[in-house]
């Protein structure tokens, strides 16, 4: 009788990919997974140690596409906002690993190349050695919770999306100016949060990254 196939970590990471697909971070199992690939959860376990280790190494991966082919180039400020912007166009290709990877943090090469260019440029900046790592943190908040929530709406299916537009039209257009006199005024200017992302995304960074260069201190 032939024995099960052996599956390389590579094909593994990949059924693990498409799986999520169509499953989030809470109902995706080790045990699933093995099924899906006609062998026993245990042989997997040699390749990962668990769970939580299989879903960082699957974040890890559109991290690394992220960084294929990148090369630094402008100012420090280009530069983290070019990054921010591959990671985006990345997880955006894959919606549902955006929140495997808010809440999975990697620890593996894809994250540390982020982390590195992302110190760099910040070091280039002339911001002070002892005031960058707090700068990288909340960057990186900011970055993947913007990722997060975008992937969030690109995960819905048109028919979901246009329900949620119907209810923010409702609740907006048809909102009470006595009791809601601000949302009143502004309900025909007022946008859902699924229109225009890409430059919500650039323009909220920009702030922040403005914060760190008011910050510099003039040679």
């Amino acid at each position: 009788m032939a024995g099960r196939r052996r599956w390389s970590t590579e094909e593994i990471l990949d059924a693990a990919t498409e799986l999520l697909r169509t499953s989030d971070a809470e109902s995706f199992s080790v045990r699933k997974l093995a099924a899906v690939l006609g062998t026993d959860s245990s042989s997997l376990y040699r390749h990962f140690r668990s769970k939580t280790e299989l879903l960082r190494a699957v974040a890890d991966r559109i991290l690394l596409a992220a960084m294929d082919g990148y090369r630094p180039e402008g100012d420090w400020k280009r530069r983290i906002t070019t990054l921010a912007l591959r990671v985006r166009e990345a997880f955006g290709q894959h919606p549902e690993l955006a929140a495997v990877w808010g809440r999975y943090a990697s620890g593996g090469t894809g994250s540390r190349m982020i982390m590195e260019e992302m110190l760099q440029a910040l070091r280039a900046s002339g911001l002070p050695d002892e005031e960058i790592p707090a700068s990288y943190h909340r960057l990186a908040v900011l970055v993947a919770a913007l990722v997060a929530s975008e992937a969030g709406v690109s995960a819905l299916t048109p028919e979901e999306y246009e329900q949620g537009m119907e209810l923010f039209r409702v609740a907006v257009l048809g909102a009470d100016p006595e009791r809601f006199p601000a949302l009143a005024h502004f309900a025909r200017d007022v946008r859902p949060l699924g229109v225009d992302r890409k430059a919500a995304f650039e323009e909220i960074l920009a702030v922040q990254l403005a914060h760190i260069e008011a910050a510099i201190r003039p040679s």
